[in-house]
């Protein structure tokens, strides 16, 4: 609870973002719990509505987590013609879940979250995005992701980690093994022909070096890799960036195989992706595109 302060919360991570922090009003602190894994917060703020805090560090709010969860989710499985077995490696709140699920080509959804204290203090919480959780597709499995991939290798379309930071202001994160060479390689081992993976990349303005990094490694074990970002006015820097590979050496991430008019979007309840935004957001400043070349 050092994050609040004066009736603020500060997402102070000096390893990450030193000098820094983004800060919210706090009307109510509405669950505070260490868990075996993280510290988390879940709290009530005055312009964003509830927050979901892991570690000191702003994982997603009730006002514009819709950005994160639909762009982590379409970039991918509108870049793969037939997405049918989806795998989520984190996402404890529920919110990619919910959006892989309207994916009509979608038959079986998967998700490895390995602290229950965030699943069950989402549900209580945050119901409008853990009712991913409650998708007839979903088969929920609460462990290690390493060991769930291992067990099924040549199996899913897709796979979609969404994990917090690599680092948090005491040191290394829960997360920081989800960035590391050794499992993008079994990410790859767990995809079948031509699948695609999406992970959590960063932001542009303050880890280029760790995005160029892992964007070379990942290009060492896929044909295909390239990075998007979304705007996310909750996260240091106002975005989120994602790092796509594809075992398919045709793929082109930049122009979706899927494509959904405004009238298809609008059934399927998005409110940020769209064909357009899938496009646009592969195109680069010019200060990143050279970073990343």
């Amino acid at each position: 609870m050092n994050a609040v302060k004066d009736g603020w919360f500060s997402d102070i991570n000096e390893k990450m973002w030193p000098g820094q922090a983004m800060s919210l009003r706090v009307e109510e602190i509405l669950f505070h719990q260490k868990s075996d894994y993280q510290d988390v917060l879940i709290f009530k703020s005055s312009t964003y509505g509830t927050v979901l805090v892991l570690d000191g560090v702003i994982q997603a709010t009730e006002k514009d987590e819709f950005a994160y969860q639909e762009m982590c989710t379409f970039l991918p499985l509108n870049s793969h013609p037939n997405p049918e077995r989806v795998l989520i490696i984190g996402g404890g709140d529920g919110g990619v879940a919910r959006e892989v699920s309207k994916h009509p080509k979608v038959k079986e959804v998967v998700m490895c979250e390995i602290d229950q204290v965030v699943i069950d203090a989402c549900k209580k919480y945050m119901p409008s995005m853990a009712v991913g959780f409650d998708s007839p597709k979903l088969n929920l499995f609460v462990g290690d992701g390493f060991e769930y991939m291992k067990k099924h290798t040549d199996y899913f379309d897709v796979i979609i980690t969404d994990s917090s930071d690599p680092e948090t202001s005491e040191g290394e994160a829960p997360a920081a093994s989800l960035f590391q060479n050794e499992y993008f390689r079994l990410l790859h081992s767990a995809l079948r022909e031509g699948g695609i993976t999406c992970s959590q990349g960063e932001t542009l303005w303050f880890d280029l070096e760790l995005i160029s990094k892992l964007k070379k490694n990942c290009q060492e074990i896929f044909p295909v890799v390239d990075y998007a970002y979304v705007s996310i006015p909750t996260y240091i820097g106002g975005q989120i960036g994602f790092l796509l590979n594809s075992k398919n050496s045709e793929t082109n991430f930049r122009k979706p195989v899927t494509q959904w008019t405004d009238e298809e979007c609008e059934k399927h309840k998005l409110e940020y992706y769209s064909t357009e935004i899938h496009e646009a957001s592969f195109i680069l400043p010019r200060f990143a595109r050279k970073a990343l070349s």
